[in-house]
C-alpha cells in the first residue's frame, strides 16, 4: 500500500461556526493505481487532496487522523522536512484551475526550471524540460512560449509536466478537465493513463463528472458532506451501486438514450451543523427513522464494495 488515509478530519473555523469539511474519511492508494474521489460540490473531495499535500488553506486545519506514505505518518513531520522530502518530490498536485496558475510574465520553461532549482535538481535543466514536454505529448519548443500563447489543453498538459518535474510517485489531479472541450478532455484522460503505464504512477483523480471517472479509475470513493458514502471497484460503483446517493449520481449521467436526466432533490446540509445520523438522510428516498438517529458504519461486500447505509 503506497498511501493510506485513516480517520482524516479537516475542519474550517469560520464566523458561522466549525465547518466539518472532511469528517472521519478513510481511503487507500496502491502503486500504479488510479482512484477517483467523486461527489457534489462541497463534498470534501478537493479538501482531501489539499490535506494530503498539507496545503489546507486558512481557516482550515487538519484536526485528526493519519496520512501514511509507505507506512510513515506524514502529518507528524515538521513543515521543512515535508517540503524538502515529500511535497512535489513524492506527492504532487495539479490544482483545480491550474491553467491560470502560471505566472503570465515568465515563459513556461523558466517556471518549470524554477521548480527544479528550488528543489535541488542536479541534472541538466533544459534537458529535463524537454523530457517533460515529450512525456506529456507536447513539442518541447512550446516551453519557450508564455502562458497566454498556449491553448487551454496545452496549458493543462504543461502544468502536468511541471507537476511531474521531480518524479513524484503520486499525482493528485483535481478537476484536471474543467473548462476544456470534450475532445481535449479525452486527450487529458488518455495522457493520465499513459503516464500511469509508463511511470507506474499512482493517481488520485478528483472530479464531479462521473462520466469521466468511469473511463479512468480502478476504484472510487463517493463523497457526500465530508463523508464517504460508498467505495469500491469502478465496475461495481457504476454497474451495481448500492448506496442511494451513488445510484442517484450514476442516474444523473447524461447518455444518448436518456430523454430525461434526473437530478438529486434538495441541497447539501450545512456542515457547521451537520444532521444527526446519515448525512444524506434529508435527500434520501429510502430514509427511515434510524437514518435520522444513528450514523451507519461501513459494511463490506464480497465484490469489494463498501457502503455506509442502513439499507444493508
Amino acid at each position: 500500500m503506497l498511501l493510506e488515509v485513516r480517520n482524516l478530519k479537516v475542519y474550517f473555523y469560520t464566523k458561522r461556526g466549525i465547518v466539518k469539511a472532511v469528517d472521519d474519511v478513510n481511503l487507500y492508494l496502491d502503486k500504479g493505481e488510479i482512484i477517483g474521489l467523486a461527489g457534489e460540490s462541497g463534498s470534501g473531495k478537493s479538501t482531501i487532496g489539499y490535506a494530503i499535500m498539507r496545503l489546507v488553506p486558512f481557516p482550515g486545519k487538519i484536526e485528526g487522523g493519519e496520512i501514511l506514505f509507505k507506512g510513515e505518518n506524514i502529518l507528524k513531520l515538521d513543515e521543512e522536512t515535508f517540503r524538502k522530502n515529500y511535497r512535489w518530490k513524492k506527492i504532487a498536485m495539479v490544482f483545480q484551475g491550474s491553467m491560470s496558475g502560471f505566472t503570465p510574465v515568465f515563459k513556461i520553461r523558466d517556471q518549470i526550471i524554477e521548480v527544479l532549482r528550488i528543489h535541488g535538481w542536479t541534472g541538466d535543466y533544459d534537458k529535463r524540460v524537454e523530457e517533460l514536454f515529450k512525456m506529456v505529448n507536447m513539442d518541447p519548443q512550446l516551453a519557450e512560449k508564455y502562458p497566454h500563447e498556449l491553448s487551454g489543453g496545452q496549458k493543462q498538459r504543461a502544468f502536468i509536466a511541471m507537476a511531474l518535474a521531480l518524479n513524484p510517485e503520486i499525482l493528485i489531479a483535481d478537476e484536471p478537465t474543467t473548462a476544456l472541450d470534450v475532445m481535449v478532455q479525452e486527450h487529458i484522460l488518455n495522457l493520465l493513463k499513459k503516464l500511469r503505464k509508463e511511470l507506474n504512477l499512482s493517481i488520485i483523480f478528483i472530479t464531479h463528472d462521473l462520466a469521466l471517472l468511469s473511463e479512468i479509475s480502478d476504484r472510487d470513493y463517493m463523497l457526500y458532506a465530508g463523508k464517504v458514502m460508498e467505495s469500491g471497484p469502478s465496475e461495481v460503483i457504476f454497474k451495481k451501486p448500492r448506496h442511494p446517493y451513488t445510484s442517484l449520481l450514476v442516474e444523473s449521467i447524461a447518455t444518448l438514450d436518456k430523454d430525461i436526466i434526473k437530478g438529486i432533490p434538495g441541497s447539501m446540509p450545512d456542515l457547521s451543523n451537520p444532521p444527526v445520523g446519515c448525512r444524506f438522510n434529508t435527500r434520501c428516498p429510502f430514509a427511515r427513522d434510524i437514518c435520522f438517529k444513528e450514523e451507519p458504519k461501513m459494511k463490506a461486500f464480497s465484490d469489494g464494495d463498501e457502503v455506509a447505509c442502513w439499507l444493508y
